[in-house]
């Protein structure tokens, strides 16, 4: 039976994905370095056929509507390259390493079938967007982003070196921008994530059925 692997950041979200599903849920720690080197361990004591990245992140409203999840077409680490004075170049341009891993196409599209998610880029960062002048840098250097969070390139590099496929769901919290608590909703991003696996668990298919 094919097994799946679920990694959040933290035990809210963790508590939220198995409320929805008894899968293997992991709660991998915050950023993507904590992220990949909790997937990396787990994957290295078990196997698994599909690893996804899941929690609650900022949404790109002007894609998303008043939809609130999103499921990544590609997981890209936004801001790992430089700075220069013409602006970020990323660490692709720079001449090694990768900064985007892509999902299995039909992985997405099933999700999007039975959750009603988003397809987008998830960025990965390191710095939570909180002005509108990077939100808008962001959204001109990546205009497929749907969503941002800190934890799935970290999940997909993992994931990458055990070739294990990867998934990203996110649950939108906020918008990506300026930091105002008074619009953050957290517990309904939780419920989501929850009815979102939920979904999937009744879909009956591999690799989905718990």
């Amino acid at each position: 039976m094919p097994r799946t692997l679920v990694v959040t950041a933290v035990d809210a979200e963790r508590d939220a994905v198995a409320a929805g599903a008894p899968f293997d849920v992991l709660a991998g720690g915050v950023g993507p370095a904590a992220a990949a080197a909790s997937t990396a361990t787990a994957l290295a004591r078990r196997s698994y056929d599909l690893v996804v990245s899941a929690g609650i992140g900022g949404g790109f409203l002007d894609l998303l509507g008043d939809r609130a999840l999103v499921v990544a077409e590609r997981i890209v680490a936004a801001d790992l390259g430089a700075e220069t004075p013409e602006g970020f170049v990323p660490v692709t341009g720079l001449g090694f390493g990768t900064d985007t891993h892509t999902p299995p196409e039909g992985l997405v599209r099933d999700v999007a079938r039975a959750t009603g998610a988003v397809p987008g880029d998830v960025l990965t960062v390191s710095t939570v967007t909180g002005t509108a002048e990077r939100a808008a840098a962001l959204r001109e250097r990546h205009p497929r982003a749907a969503a941002e969070a800190m934890e799935g390139f970290g999940v997909a590099e993992a994931a990458a070196l055990h070739r294990t496929p990867v998934l990203e769901i996110r649950a939108v919290s906020n918008p990506v921008g300026p930091r105002d608590r008074a619009a953050w909703r957290i517990p309904e991003a939780l419920a989501a994530l929850t009815a979102a696996f939920s979904a999937l668990a009744q879909t009956g298919a591999a690799p989905w059925t718990p």
